[in-house]
This record gives structure tokens, C-alpha cells and sequence, in this order.
């Protein structure tokens, strides 16, 4: 959405922030899709809800699964806070000796009853809630994102691929960190340069003077990390840097602020600049359809502007508890579109081509799948897809002379990381628009 190209034509500024993996928030968010992942891998169809709650040295893990797998919920969330970087006790969150509470139950039979296919008014597989879910794309950049979270997430990978692989470049890092970036617009909406960069990032208390490090930090930000990841044409003398604006930030993470699983959907998506159902991602089985519609929305939001068809789009799709067909789908082009039909018959011709049923969503996607943790850090769109192989595991019982026997079998698996990111659909929807040419991006 362009909030302020349509009602003046005059430049205006647009800011979305990111956070870091460290950021309390998201620790929580990474370990409730590890605690997904780690079902899913031995469990396609279980039902997942789980939130989690981190603080001072302390994991509170609650929620809703219902599943077969047994699985160490403890180490789970142990070797996701190591692997974000939490692992030294002066942190005062750290991976061995944080405490690790569980309080788990199963899902509502209520609940239960309208997602079973076969139960329910509708037989078929239901929507898991109500709820509207919203997909958006833009060309504006080559992840057909919005450039101000495109670019506030570019910069937090990079600071953590700092840390993690190359921390000789800045020795003093630690996990916590937020970027927000502003993109001044040209009068007809387009990227024209970035005007602001605010990046709080958790350091080591490597001097005496706190106004030596924020001038080491703010040197190294400022000649190692934006270089690596601000496009140079959208870089000038007047780009505002503000590093650490507080003058130090030593004391971060869980133990500084207490995170929670959710708390970042306008992160997780298009940085406030398209709209937002309300519900959040991370801990939630793909029969959800807070988690899957979104991504399916987005899956055709994206193919629709890689094809052609606009240069913006909005889709909204609408659910009900135990109803597999959404019960309404709205698109916005803001004027961009480039066939001859309203927005209103651009949606009706969408439901024509694509199933929106969730079984279909997760079928389409291929959802049932531990594809979840590299989501829950740096936003679930505009990312690459990747293979990923993975061992599923699988319990069996075998009546035998001696009496039942459960038999352990282990299978490798691939799948692809980010589905919902595929242009496979662009030949497609540009045959059914009749679109000559797909514009470059």
C-alpha cells in the first residue's frame, strides 16, 4: 500500500523495523516452530498450538498439541537457545542451566471435531479458527517486498552472519538486536533513497568508556555492515545512522525483556505496510489457517505481480471455524492492475484457479513438513527456498508369535524451505489473464 501517494502527490518518507534471532521476542517465536518442527519430522498430522514465555533465566512452554511423536520438549528448546547464541552464563539466559517449564494438553475435541475431515458440518478438513488472513507483493524489490522491511531484514542476517562466522570483524557482538529503516518516495511511490537507519545492536562491555564503544560500533556499522547489503544507489551524504541511540546496550535478551511467542506479525510480514489479520505464525500446525492462508495469499499475491497482471497487489481471504471454503476473498491492485478486469473480478477469477480448501493449501505447499524455524527469525516472506533434508521417524506395531511388537523405522526425507516463495504459477495465471509480457522486476 502506498498510505500517502493517493491522496497527494508529494515525496514521503515509510519506515518497518526488524529484530534480531536474539531478540527476546523471537527466541520464543524459534522455539515454538522448533517445537513444531520436531513433531512434524515424526508426526505429518499433528495438531500444534504452542506458545512460549521467556524471561530471566526461566522457558515457560504452553499450549495446545495433540500427536503420536513423543518428543524432549526440554531439549528442544535448549539447542534453539544455542544455536541463537545464548550460551554464556554472564548473559544471564543461557541454553544449560535455564530452567524449562512444560505445561502441555491436547486440543479441544470441539475444536477438533470441525478440523477432522469427516466430522463437523463440513466434512471436509475445516479451517482451524475464524479469522482473515492478508497476502501482499510489490515490486519494489527483487523479493517483491516492501524496500523498508526488505532492507531492515537484510541488515539483521548479515549482523548475525557477522557474529556467527566471521566475529573478527566485530568481536563484541551478542544476540539481541532491532533495525528500522526509512525509505523516502518519490511522489509516485517509487524507492527513491533510504533517509534513515536506526540499528540497536547487544554488545560486549569492551571498554571502560561507553562512549569508546559506541564509536566503534557506530564505525563498524557504518564501513562493514551497511556496505554489505544497502543497494549503492540508494545510499547519499544526507542517510541518516543512528547506532545505539541509548549510548550502550549491554544488558539484552530474555533477561533484559521478557519475550513471547507472536509479538512480532508486523515483522513476520510486510513491516505495516499492508494489512494484518491479527493472528500470528509461529507454534501453529498448517491446518491453522492464520499460518497457512497467509502464506497462500502471499504465494499468489507474488505470482500475480512476477506475472504481470500489477504492479502491487492485496489479497484478503476470510475463514470460519469448520468451513473449508473461505467465505470471502478481496483484492486490492491500488490502480496498478494490467488486464481489463475490477479487482472484484480478478478475486472471482482466482477462486477459480486455485483451491483455497486448507487440505488443498497444505497439499499445494507441501505444509506437512518440519519447514517452520527458519521462518520464525527475519520474517516469513521474501525469503529464498531451499532443500532441506530431514530424518522422519515412524513407530509401528507388528503382531508377532511372541505378541505385539513396535518396529522403529527412519527415513530421509527433502523438502523445500519458504514454498509459498515459488514463481511457478506465473506461466499460468499469465494464460488465464491473457498477459503478453511479464514486467522485469
Amino acid at each position: 500500500m502506498r498510505p500517502f501517494v493517493h491522496i497527494c502527490a508529494m515525496p514521503y518518507l515509510f519506515t518497518s523495523e526488524s529484530v534480531a534471532e536474539g531478540h527476546p521476542d523471537k527466541v520464543a517465536d524459534q522455539i515454538s516452530d522448533g517445537i513444531l518442527d520436531a513433531l512434524l519430522a515424526h508426526d505429518p498430522y499433528a495438531r500444534v498450538a504452542c506458545e512460549t514465555l521467556v524471561t530471566t533465566g526461566l522457558v515457560v512452554l504452553a499450549g495446545e498439541i495433540t500427536s503420536g511423536a513423543q518428543i524432549d520438549y526440554e531439549e528442544v528448546a535448549r539447542k534453539v537457545i544455542q544455536d541463537i547464541g545464548y550460551n554464556r552464563s554472564e548473559l544471564r539466559f543461557d541454553a544449560q542451566s535455564c530452567g524449562v517449564i512444560v505445561t502441555i494438553h491436547r486440543q479441544s475435541p470441539d475444536i477438533a471435531q470441525g478440523v477432522n475431515s469427516g466430522q463437523g458440518i463440513d466434512l471436509d478438513l475445516g479451517a482451524g479458527d475464524q479469522g482473515m488472513m492478508f497476502g501482499y507483493a510489490c515490486r519494489e524489490t527483487e523479493e517483491f517486498m516492501p524496500a523498508p522491511i526488505a532492507y531492515a531484514h537484510r541488515i539483521l542476517r548479515e549482523l548475525a552472519h557477522i557474529r556467527k562466522h566471521e566475529p573478527h570483524l566485530m568481536p563484541y557482538l551478542r544476540p539481541d538486536a532491532k533495525c528500522q529503516v526509512t525509505i523516502e518516495y518519490t511522489d509516485d511511490g517509487k524507492p527513491l533513497r533510504v533517509d534513515t537507519v536506526v540499528l540497536s545492536t547487544q554488545h560486549e562491555e569492551f571498554a571502560e568508556d561507553w562512549r569508546t564503544m559506541h564509536r566503534r560500533i557506530e564505525e563498524d556499522v557504518r564501513t562493514i555492515l551497511l556496505p554489505r547489503v544497502l543497494p549503492p544507489e540508494m545510499v547519499d551524504q544526507r542517510m541518516r545512522l543512528f547506532v545505539n541511540p541509548t549510548g550502550r546496550f549491554v544488558l539484552g535478551g530474555p533477561h533484559a525483556d521478557t519475550g513471547l511467542t507472536g509479538r512480532k506479525i508486523i515483522v513476520d510480514t510486510y513491516g505495516g505496510r499492508a494489512a494484518h489479520g491479527g493472528g500470528a505464525f509461529s507454534g501453529k500446525d498448517p491446518t491453522k489457517v492464520d499460518r497457512s492462508a497467509a502464506y497462500m495469499a502471499r504465494y499468489i499475491a507474488k505470482n500475480l505481480v512476477a506475472a504481470g497482471i500489477a504492479e502491487e497487489v492485496l489479497i484478503q481471504l476470510a475463514y470460519a471455524i469448520g468451513i473449508a471454503r473461505p467465505v470471502a476473498i478481496y483484492v486490492n491492485t491500488y490502480g496498478t492492475a494490467r488486464v481489463p478486469l475490477s479487482d472484484s473480478e480478478i478475486g472471482q477469477r482466482l477462486l477459480q484457479l486455485f483451491d483455497l480448501r486448507p487440505a488443498a493449501i497444505i497439499e499445494h505447499l507441501q505444509l506437512r513438513a518440519p519447514i517452520y524455524r527458519p521462518t520464525a527469525a527475519y520474517g516469513h516472506f521474501g525469503r529464498v527456498p531451499e532443500a532441506l533434508e530431514y530424518m522422519q521417524t515412524t513407530c509401528t506395531v507388528e503382531q508377532t508369535p511372541e505378541g505385539p511388537k513396535e518396529v522403529i523405522s527412519h527415513h530421509r526425507r527433502s523438502v523445500q524451505t519458504f514454498p509459498w516463495e515459488n514463481l511457478d504459477q506465473v506461466e499460468r495465471l499469465r494464460e488465464a489473464f491473457a498477459v503478453k509480457e511479464t514486467l522485469s522486476n
